[in-house]
């Protein structure tokens, strides 16, 4: 005998695998150089959670090197460092980020007052905004208005120095700022003269502190720079040695324990680039550019803070001078800047193993991505 259809346990059945899936969406924000002129410098893609596969949203136009991006903290701004390797100073541009579409609309550009910014980052606040300038060495302060905009820079700390690579290290270059979880101090890599400069923050005010600048090892260049998730431990990429040292942390102050090689060989010109830390706090990733093309693996030890190389992943082109981890912490996306390609890993959170997924290709020169998960 046919059974009766029950519409009641159909429709339990159906609320509750909608409500099993993941409705979230993870947005790709890809910042590239684009030779000087005025062009589609933002590319915006979904990442498909499962499959890797990126598929783009859109583009930014009427944006000249658009090479390094932020999004602030309420996830609702993305600002990018724009006007980069000019004559002229550069700018930080502000966008709206439509968390439904992940698409952008440009809400206005500021001078940063020095030439070449390359790092830009925003307070927990969401009312700060900081540029880095490298050429002309120094840092710019921003204050938003409601509506993300930003208002002219209240102030610019420019610094002085230089150490022994000629080229490279002829002045002071400021590489990236970076914030302590309090929000009570910035760090700022000085790849020109070999220091990892302090900065107080106290309510939009910056005030340098010397008595916690770190001196690094001469001719390391340090770059970028991150904390740990337990807010103990901070690591810093430095570009021209092709190392990473390890800090431990507390209260503003810096204490070097120990400096790892991130190239997997030897080399007479080394370039690392970028840092970063899985969500779960377990590996360490960085990634070097000059003839390696690589992604460095390193386990965290939760003790010490001590990293284990676990090895180093092509990044299957050339240049990768920028790579994120997913908000998921199940893809790391790299940027092989010179090659003009989007490269997509699994991440084996187990083993912190990368393997590769899938490559996007199609803008130029891609320099700077960032994620953000929106439900």
């Amino acid at each position: 005998m046919k059974q009766p259809f029950n519409l009641t346990v159909f429709l339990i059945f159906i609320a509750s695998f909608a409500f099993g899936q993941d409705s979230s969406k993870i947005y790709l924000f890809v910042g590239s150089y684009t030779s000087g002129e005025s062009s589609e410098g933002i590319a915006v893609y979904k990442l498909n959670t499962q499959t890797g596969e990126l598929t783009e949203v859109e583009r930014a136009s009427n944006l000249v090197n658009p090479s390094f991006l932020t999004i602030a903290p309420n996830r609702q701004f993305l600002y990018a460092c724009t006007n980069t390797r000019l004559k002229k100073h550069g700018s930080i541009s502000a966008f709206k980020i439509d968390t439904l579409t992940g698409k952008l609309t440009f809400l206005n550009q500021q001078s940063t007052g020095g030439r070449n910014p390359v790092h830009v980052i925003v307070n927990k606040t969401n009312r700060y905004v900081i540029a880095s300038n490298y050429t002309d060495a120094g840092i710019s302060i921003f204050e938003c208005n409601a509506d993300g905009s930003l208002q002219s820079f209240s102030k610019l700390i420019e610094f002085e120095g230089s150490s022994i690579i000629k080229g490279r290290q002829n002045a002071a270059h400021i590489h990236s700022c970076n914030f302590s979880f309090d929000n009570k101090y910035i760090f700022a890599p000085d790849l020109g003269s070999d220091k990892i400069r302090v900065l107080k923050f106290d309510k939009g005010l910056l005030t340098v502190i010397d008595s916690l600048t770190i001196k690094t090892k001469s001719g390391a260049g340090p770059r970028h720079f991150t904390f740990h998730p337990n807010q103990s431990y901070a690591y810093s990429i430095e570009e021209l040695s092709g190392t990473i040292s390890f800090y431990s942390y507390k209260n503003g102050q810096l204490k070097l324990s120990q400096t790892y090689r991130s190239y997997e060989n030897e080399s007479d010109e080394y370039a690392s680039s970028d840092i970063h830390i899985s969500p779960d706090g377990k590996y360490l990733y960085a990634s070097n550019r000059q003839d390696e093309n690589s992604i460095s693996i390193f386990k965290i030890n939760p003790k010490n803070g001590e990293l284990s190389l676990i090895g180093h992943q092509s990044t299957y082109g050339a240049i990768p001078r920028s790579f994120v981890i997913s908000p998921t912490g199940k893809h790391l996306i790299v940027a092989n800047q010179k090659t003009n390609e989007i490269v997509v890993f699994d991440r084996n959170a187990t083993s912190g193993l990368l393997t590769k997924v899938t490559v996007t290709v199609g803008l130029d020169a891609p320099a700077s991505l960032k994620m953000v998960k929106y439900h």
